[in-house]
């Protein structure tokens, strides 16, 4: 059993952990309403933007359609493209995104297929080198990026262009966490090479609206490039913003459990410390009979 020493330095110690996790609940917090703001701005663009894309695909024909829409003919070499956040402390944030694209990994190698991954964000590497480390082809760091934009998406998405391009792989998906609310963020795999677009709704009449120039597979030409850009940030905005609520989350949860850590630490305390106390008023008790 502690002695009340043990037992007073470690209340102190869950006290200061717990001052630690409700400061990071706060900051994650603020960080939170800034970066859920910029992934709901983000969708209606992306979603528009997708729909118009998809009216061109549909009407292109396929024949002349350019490479990033009509892929290479083959599916043999799989692209994984694994986004997480470079720092811990966010709950189950980071492991339910690697977990999928293990589980993708797995099931494409079974098929027989050969899968390759790049990884962006330092918690998805971690957790993937044990198992994949021959097949990580590059990593992107954005631990010094003190707020996400477009040209990091670009940059990402050039990448990919010129590799796909090169004959380095022939599918890329893109693994990510969607941002519902604080307490929910749905892990989701997306297709982005070649550039696979939802069928626009039927109400959705700008297929017979407008008329393309020069052809439907020129501006394809141009806007995929853009468009594989666009899906990139758009997943950057919704990572974020999930970050930030599962951190806010775990965070809560931490200082709630430092709480009831504290109120059962300081009942074990007053305990012993009664304890204490009434064995040396036996004693003093025992020892002034005994004179």
């Amino acid at each position: 059993m502690p002695n009340l020493k043990d037992l007073k330095n470690r209340i102190e110690s869950v006290k200061s952990t717990r001052k630690i996790t409700k400061a990071m609940q706060m900051v994650a917090a603020a960080k939170l309403r800034r970066a859920q703001e910029a992934a709901e701005a983000s969708r209606p663009y992306t979603e528009r933007f997708n729909a118009v894309m998809a009216g061109l695909a549909a009407s292109s024909g396929g024949g002349n359609a350019p490479k990033l829409l009509a892929g290479t003919g083959s599916d043999q070499v799989h692209l994984l493209v694994v986004m997480t956040s470079e720092r811990g402390l966010c709950g189950g944030f980071n492991s339910s995104i690697a977990k999928m694209a293990r589980a993708k990994a797995q099931e494409l190698q079974a098929q027989g297929k050969t899968v390759k991954i790049l990884t962006v964000g330092k918690k998805g590497r971690e957790q993937l080198k044990r198992d994949y480390e021959d097949v990580m082809i590059d990593h992107v760091d954005l631990s010094e990026v003190k707020r996400l934009g477009y040209n990091n998406a670009l940059g990402i998405s050039t990448d990919l262009i010129h590799r796909f391009h090169a004959g380095e792989f022939d599918v890329a998906t893109m693994f990510f966490n969607r941002f519902e609310s604080v307490m929910s963020q749905v892990p989701t795999a997306t297709q982005i090479i070649p550039a696979k677009f939802e069928a626009a709704d039927a109400a959705d009449d700008s297929a017979t609206i407008y008329d393309y120039e020069p052809s439907e597979e020129g501006i394809l030409a141009t806007l995929l490039p853009s468009g594989v850009a666009t899906q990139i940030f758009s997943s950057l905005l919704e990572n974020g913003a999930s970050e930030q609520g599962a951190r806010m989350s775990a965070m809560d949860n931490a200082t709630r459990n430092a709480g009831d850590m504290i109120d059962k630490l300081t009942i074990q305390y007053n305990r012993s410390r009664q304890a204490v106390i009434t064995n040396e008023l036996i004693e003093i008790i025992s020892g002034a009979e005994a004179l």
